[in-house]
């Protein structure tokens, strides 16, 4: 997981100067200068450092890194989430499209959100929950890129695949989430 957030992360990166390849439904969003910029350095942001969050050793060896970390991946997904929501608002490929990738973004941010207020009340257990369905949202980068080549292998229609992956590079991940944490609330018990 770390591995791969780290490889969508970097290349993502190529927004920022400029280079590389940008896909066309990306290039035509209204909002795409400067927010794509703008959404690539939060997001890639939060991918570099969410797995490590997740890490025992460095929370336990290292615990001001684990807050210095954590400070700046919530500074990541707050960029990312809200200029997620001004790119969905842009979208040329469709209300679908913009409903998915709004709704991840609402999601993003909220969930992030209460992960915070958690840790200002001291609630670890809850923070820690919180975060683990923080950074599912944050692997929608991951499994949108895992999903778009699917139009191309199958020979579907990519904007009809485009609006399908708008919302199964997120959903899927909330849900695999909640199932695992409900399997560690009930192991516990």
């Amino acid at each position: 997981m770390a591995l791969i957030s780290t490889i969508i992360a970097l290349v993502s990166l190529r927004y920022l100067p400029g280079k590389g390849p940008v896909p066309e439904v990306t290039a035509l969003n209204r909002y795409f200068n400067p927010w794509i910029k703008v959404h690539a350095a939060g997001a890639a942001l939060a991918l570099l450092l969410g797995a490590t969050q997740f890490l025992p050793a460095i929370r336990a060896r290292w615990p001001g890194w684990h807050r210095v970390g954590g400070r700046l991946y919530v500074l990541g997904c707050l960029v990312g989430g809200v200029s997620g929501l001004v790119l969905a608002a842009g979208t040329s490929a469709g209300a679908i499209a913009g409903a998915g990738f709004g709704a991840l973004g609402s999601a993003w941010l909220m969930t992030t959100g209460i992960a915070v207020y958690q840790i200002r009340k001291n609630r670890v257990t809850a923070h820690r929950q919180w975060m683990i369905r923080s950074f599912a949202l944050t692997l929608a980068a991951v499994t949108l890129r895992l999903y778009l080549p699917l139009s191309g292998l199958l020979s579907l229609d990519f904007l009809a695949v485009y609006q399908v992956v708008a919302w199964l590079c997120w959903v899927p991940n909330i849900l695999f989430a909640e199932w695992y944490l409900g399997r560690r609330r009930y192991a516990e018990k």
